[in-house]
C-alpha cells in the first residue's frame, strides 16, 4: 500500500461531503485532502458521539468492535473487511474505513441481480440460493436470494466467527475490483449466540478445507499479538468467545443452522 496514501488515512483532514440516511447511527461520507478533488481519498467516518446505545451491546463502542472486526479479517488473511481504524474527525474520535466502490449490477451490468437480492417466487436463478420467501412492499410473494459465490461464502464464515449480529443484504459488496467486501460490523464479537444473516445458503454443508486451514492458523494466533490488539476494542470474555467459535468450526467443519427464532435481520436490506 502506498505509505503516502496511508498517512492520509491516518492523519489527512476529513471533509464531510454527505450523510447516509438509512444507516442506524450517524454515518458520514468524507474525502481526505479535499483540495486536491482528483486524488481525493474517500472514506467513511462514524463518530462515537453518534452512536444510539444497544441494551445487549453495552461494552466498549461500535466503532471499536468495527476495528476489532477488522482486525480478525486481516489476522484470517482474508482481506473482507475494508481497512478500519479509530482516529480523530470532525466530531471527534469515530471509526474510519477506506470507502468501497462497488458494482451497480441493476445499471452498469444490465440489470444483473446483485450477490444479495429479491426475485419472484419459483424463479431462482442458477448459482443462487433462496433463503426465504416474503411479501414486498407492493404485497408480492418474493424470494430472497444470494449467491452461491465462494467470495460470499467466504464472508459467511468470516460471520461466524465474528457472531455477526447484522448482516444485511446491503452490507455485501461487490467492489469494481472484483473482490466481494463487508461493511457495517458495529454489533459484532459479542460473547453470547447473536449470528443474524441473510448468509444461511451454505447451512449445514461443509466449510471448504482452505478456510478450515486459514481458521486454525487463526486460532494459533488469538492468544499472542492478535489478543492484545483487540483488548482496547472487546472484552476478555469476548475475545475467549472469538477463540472457542475458531475451536468449535475446526471440530466440526460445516456451516450452522440457524439456533433462534430471528436468524435474519430485518430490514434484510
Amino acid at each position: 500500500m502506498n505509505p503516502v496514501t496511508t498517512d492520509r488515512f491516518h492523519g489527512g483532514e476529513l471533509t464531510v461531503i454527505g450523510r447516509v440516511n438509512v444507516a442506524s447511527n450517524v454515518t458520514l461520507v468524507c474525502d481526505i485532502d479535499q483540495a486536491d478533488i482528483d486524488d481525493a481519498l474517500r472514506v467513511v467516518y462514524k463518530p462515537v458521539r453518534g452512536e444510539r446505545p444497544l441494551w445487549d451491546f453495552p461494552d466498549g463502542t461500535l466503532a471499536g468492535r468495527e476495528v476489532a472486526s477488522y482486525l480478525v479479517s486481516e489476522a484470517l488473511g482474508w482481506g473482507i473487511i475494508p481497512e478500519t481504524i479509530l482516529r480523530e474527525g470532525p466530531y471527534g474520535p469515530g471509526m474510519v474505513q477506506r470507502w468501497v466502490r462497488a458494482v451497480d449490477n441493476h445499471t452498469e451490468r444490465g440489470d444483473r441481480l446483485d450477490l444479495v437480492d429479491l426475485c419472484p417466487v419459483g424463479a431462482v436463478p442458477e448459482g443462487f440460493c433462496e433463503i426465504l420467501r416474503a411479501e414486498d412492499a407492493s404485497g408480492e410473494e418474493v424470494s430472497l436470494i444470494h449467491a452461491d459465490d465462494p467470495r460470499l461464502r467466504r464472508m459467511a464464515v468470516l460471520d461466524i466467527l465474528l457472531n455477526n449480529a447484522d448482516r444485511k443484504g446491503g452490507h455485501a459488496l461487490e467492489g469494481v475490483d472484483g473482490q466481494v467486501y463487508g461493511v457495517d460490523h458495529g454489533i459484532c464479537l459479542h460473547n453470547e449466540h447473536k449470528l443474524r444473516t441473510v448468509l444461511w445458503g451454505w447451512a449445514g454443508r461443509p466449510i471448504s478445507e482452505d478456510l478450515i486451514a486459514d481458521i486454525a492458523v487463526f486460532v494459533k494466533s488469538v492468544p499472542g499479538p492478535l489478543a492484545e490488539a483487540l483488548a482496547p476494542h472487546i472484552t476478555d470474555a469476548e475475545i475467549e468467545a472469538l477463540l472457542v467459535r475458531g475451536r468449535a468450526l475446526l471440530d466440526n467443519p460445516v456451516m450452522p443452522m440457524p439456533r433462534t427464532s430471528r436468524p435474519i435481520p430485518w430490514p434484510a436490506f
